[in-house]
């Protein structure tokens, strides 16, 4: 199970993930159930609707499930002239 710092890294964790690779990526974390899993597979198996929105799709709504799981906020960036405010010379 992958430990989150920040949103940024769960877009960075799923985004090279396939279809049945996110499935198995975020199990542990029941983000969706197995009937969420099912309807997936039917729209995708009846040709109503593509894969790659599918999986578009289920990428967001795990980044969503998971930075609320976790509290999780965007990444943060000082500035070099913000770093430098603290030191004393």
């Amino acid at each position: 199970m992958v430990v989150f710092q920040d949103i940024e890294e769960v877009e960075e964790w799923l985004e090279p993930l396939s279809y049945i690779d996110l499935w198995e990526a975020v199990a542990p974390y029941n983000v969706f159930t197995i009937a969420e899993r099912e309807h997936c597979d039917g729209l995708i198996s009846s040709g109503k609707v593509k894969p790659e929105l599918i999986l578009k799709g289920l990428k967001n709504v795990a980044r969503s499930g998971l930075t609320a799981r976790f509290g999780l906020s965007y990444r943060r960036y000082e500035t070099i002239a913000k770093q430098g405010q603290g030191t004393l010379h």
